[in-house]
């Protein structure tokens, strides 16, 4: 079965290509698509210089910074296309840690319909984050189960970027009344396949914070985060059944390193 990691990227060519070594290397063979909005500092041109080389790497040009949710979106659409059964994504500065994919895709290969990897079970497992990030973040989920009603119980990393998705789950949500551009596409994205129905699961992850990379949140985006989801509640379908709570895939606290 095809897994496929969609990896959106804007002036991340100091840290891509050690990343696709790294994902490469998994004996699961995990195919990638590196989603770069033309980054100045030649991104999209590294990973063609992996593509030429190796086939299970893909590239998607696109003119310009269009968002991350956007990205996600056609890089989702990409993928199904080239023929996924399942549709990861995880952010390209190595603050996910690729050696959680196989952990991610273990439930996805028996009843799990969205794995996320998250920073919230078993305790908190950040490193590298200043308090008032751990609490903006901690806070921001709680934001999400209150506006939205999608319990902490069901998903308690409800804004983790670190997934992954069976085929089923993207074509049911319908990418293309997916609305949310910034990292309110995680929310959307999760609350959708909930309320759909689709069986949620939680793995256990250490999130990994990369001072060397700057910073990509702004205003707009949080300002987006806070008005649409409340809206969920009314424009998100519902499915003929409801998710069962989140299952833990690992029992054990995810390790550090």
């Amino acid at each position: 079965m095809k897994t496929t990691i969609v990896i959106p990227t804007y002036d991340e060519a100091d840290a891509l290509p050690e990343l696709l070594e790294r994902v490469l290397a998994l004996p699961q063979g995990f195919h990638v698509l590196v989603v770069d909005d033309a980054s100045p500092d030649g991104t999209g041109e590294l990973a063609e210089q992996f593509a030429a080389r190796e086939t299970r790497v893909k590239v998607l040009h696109r003119p310009g910074k269009l968002g991350l949710g956007s990205a996600y979106r056609d890089g989702f659409t990409r993928a199904l296309a080239l023929g996924s059964d399942f549709v990861f994504e995880m952010d390209a500065d190595h603050s996910h840690n690729p050696k959680y994919l196989p952990r991610l895709l273990e439930p996805l290969l028996s009843d799990a319909d969205l794995t996320v990897g998250s920073r919230y079970v078993h305790g908190v497992r950040v490193e590298n984050w200043p308090f008032r990030r751990l609490l903006l973040s901690r806070f921001a989920n709680y934001y999400v189960g209150v506006a939205s009603g999608l319990p902490q119980s069901v998903l308690s990393d409800a804004t983790s970027g670190y997934r992954g998705y069976r085929r089923e789950v993207l074509e049911a949500i319908r990418l293309d009344r997916v609305r949310s551009n910034g990292y309110s596409f995680q929310v959307e994205m999760a609350f959708r396949a909930w309320r759909l129905g689709f069986r949620v699961c939680e793995v256990p992850i250490c999130f990994e914070e990369h001072y060397l990379t700057s910073s990509k949140m702004s205003r707009s985006i949080v300002w987006e985060a806070i008005w649409r989801t409340p809206l969920l509640r009314l424009t998100a379908p519902r499915g003929k059944r409801r998710a069962i709570s989140a299952a833990v895939a690992a029992v054990e606290p995810a390790e550090k390193g």
